[in-house]
């Protein structure tokens, strides 16, 4: 596999975004966050994701000059994205909600007409970061579907938590989708052609699949069952129902996407401090007290705080680069070679 360093992937990676017309500093935006999720571990919505977020700007579905709005309160915020790229719109909204968080514990955003987020943990991570605690959650189409069930009946809906935490280890951060699987991953697998474990789908007719094509053309199966539905339904509600309008419930969409993650969609982020919401030196105390004695329940490699891989899996990119399976990379290149922009690897010595 051939290395890439960070600066010539977010370089590239912007430079395509501006083909489409995204201005350059929204363009550096989404390509930093897609790197950082490549380098976090979350490969199904890095740069992998960027072909169809190209093809979402030249549809319309997304665009590139949104007018994003937001409207502010004491503890209660609207953003109306304005079918701005995710990754631009949630900076936006961390760049405004991190600094007003500093003089108020608690604040809840309703997220309107967003393109895919990507990776929520990337935000959470940020916020944490900050020193914040973050939960949020963005509602798809439906997804989900138990055996026998004849058509997704709900979203897979994926949801992020960060907390911040001492020590070098980085924040505690998780993100997960209420499915056995992220769909990306079942994509990714239909592209190269592998099998998916059993357990992950269904295929278009409820029936159990390993195969990841069928799987694609089905449905996602929860993660726990009843209590993965159950998840998506507190996000649905979180996510969905509370930021409804009218407007949005004449254009919701209830079919499941065929092409990739759906453009103008809704969300929420949760953010509350903890050195204004409680008393900050026992908050810290207790992360201390009782992350040291879930670390020493287990063996190194099985007692991980979540985040922990994937900061250091970060440190480690950030200092030999990037590489890419087989398929993703000839996509790319593919997409590079589209808009006259060459992917090209790095020297051994750019890579470090």
């Amino acid at each position: 596999m051939n290395p890439y360093s960070i600066d010539r992937l977010t370089d590239w990676a912007a430079r395509i975004l501006g083909t489409a017309g995204v201005p350059p500093e929204d363009a550096l935006v989404a390509a930093r966050l897609l790197v950082r999720s490549d380098l976090r571990g979350y490969r199904t919505h890095g740069l992998v994701r960027l072909p169809s977020y190209m093809d979402k700007l030249g549809s319309g579905e997304c665009r590139a000059r949104p007018d994003v709005r937001l409207d502010t309160g004491p503890m209660l915020w609207t953003m109306d994205a304005d079918l701005a790229l995710g990754q631009v719109a949630g900076q936006r909204l961390l760049e405004a909600a991190v600094p007003a968080m500093r003089s108020q514990p608690l604040l809840f955003v309703k997220l309107h007409n967003a393109g895919h987020l990507g990776a929520l943990g990337i935000f959470a991570l940020a916020a944490a970061e900050a020193g914040l605690m973050c939960m949020l959650g963005q509602r798809t189409p439906p997804m989900l579907a138990l055996p026998g069930f004849r058509r997704p009946a709900i979203g897979h809906n994926p949801f992020a938590f960060g907390c911040p935490a001492a020590g070098d280890r980085g924040p505690l951060v998780f993100d997960m989708a209420c499915s056995v699987a992220a769909r990306g991953h079942i994509l990714m697998a239909a592209r190269e052609g592998q099998e998916i474990p059993s357990g992950w789908a269904l295929d278009a007719r409820g029936r159990p699949t390993t195969d990841a094509q069928a799987a694609a053309d089905g449905m996602l199966q929860p993660a726990g069952g009843y209590k993965g539905m159950g998840l998506a339904m507190m996000i649905e509600c979180l996510a969905a129902a509370l930021p409804a309008t009218p407007a949005s419930n004449s254009r919701i969409l209830m079919e499941m996407p065929r092409d990739g993650a759906m453009g103008g969609q809704s969300a929420f982020f949760f953010f509350l401090n903890p050195a204004l919401a409680g008393d900050a030196d026992a908050f810290r105390a207790y992360m201390d007290n009782w992350m040291a004695h879930y670390r020493a329940s287990g063996a190194p490699e099985q007692a991980r705080i979540p985040g922990e891989r994937g900061a250091h899996a970060e440190r480690t990119g950030r200092a030999t680069g990037l590489a890419y399976g087989k398929a993703t990379e000839e996509a790319l290149r593919r997409l590079g070679e589209r808009h006259g922009i060459a992917l090209t690897p790095s020297s051994a010595k750019e890579a470090r």
